[in-house]
């Protein structure tokens, strides 16, 4: 099991008086690629967060690989997340001021990688994603379509165990939107990486192994994806 969400609840304000998540449980095994649903303010972006580690739940648990998660420090959470998470997000979120090959390449180089090594899998990513012939180029000179491209080749660069998409399609129209869904959900298998993308998009969610939707109530099971 890759991933255990174990009744997690968070609130926000003062004497936690905004209650957004309450007894949200969720497993997640190895490979598998799911979908979270739900209105605007439900807390899908906040269950993302949680299960990041970039903030930690009022109660309940996270545990990332059978190990505990949420209550690690920061510095460690930041390692784990840096080494073995990979994020795509509605806004790209690229870096405007290096290359294709340098964004795809940029968590191998946190992550203390370099050489040839880091070249042959970015050329692997690239030639994936259908842009190796844009690799010089800046993000600025790229479609939206293409820009989330580069943002998946980004989020599988260092081969994470988990990849975490919000909302990837928000900013793309409906054929970009549907080759960016094909495409992650064909390097996430690729790669024996799980998933959990967060969509507003019933069309996206049926790219997935399993819907989710997320209330007030918690998250239950909607139905089979793909």
């Amino acid at each position: 099991m890759i991933l255990s969400v174990e009744g997690i609840a968070k609130s926000f304000g003062g004497a936690g008086n905004r209650r957004v998540l309450q007894d949200v449980s969720l497993q997640l095994a190895d490979g598998e690629y799911i979908a979270i649903m739900g209105e605007s303010g439900t807390g899908k972006s906040t269950l993302l967060n949680l299960i990041a580690g970039l903030d930690a739940p009022d109660a309940g648990s996270i545990a990332f690989a059978g190990e505990p998660f949420s209550t690690l420090d920061d510095e460690a959470r930041t390692l784990v997340r840096r080494s073995r998470m990979g994020f795509i997000f509605q806004a790209f979120h690229l870096l405007p001021h290096l290359s294709v090959e340098r964004n795809v390449a940029l968590p191998l180089a946190l992550n203390g990688s370099g050489g040839v090594d880091t070249q042959r899998r970015v050329d692997e990513l690239l030639e994936a994603v259908g842009l190796s012939s844009r690799r010089r180029s800046s993000p600025s000179e790229l479609s939206g379509g293409e820009m989330q491209r580069v943002a998946i080749a980004r989020a599988l660069a260092h081969r994470p165990r988990l990849v975490l998409a919000d909302e990837p399609t928000g900013n793309l129209d409906a054929e970009a939107a549907s080759e960016v869904l094909n495409l992650l959900r064909e390097q996430l298998r690729r790669d024996r990486a799980a998933g959990i993308l967060v969509t507003h998009s019933e069309l996206a969610a049926r790219t997935t192994d399993r819907i989710y939707r997320l209330s007030a109530d918690g998250l239950r099971t909607v139905t089979a994806g793909a």
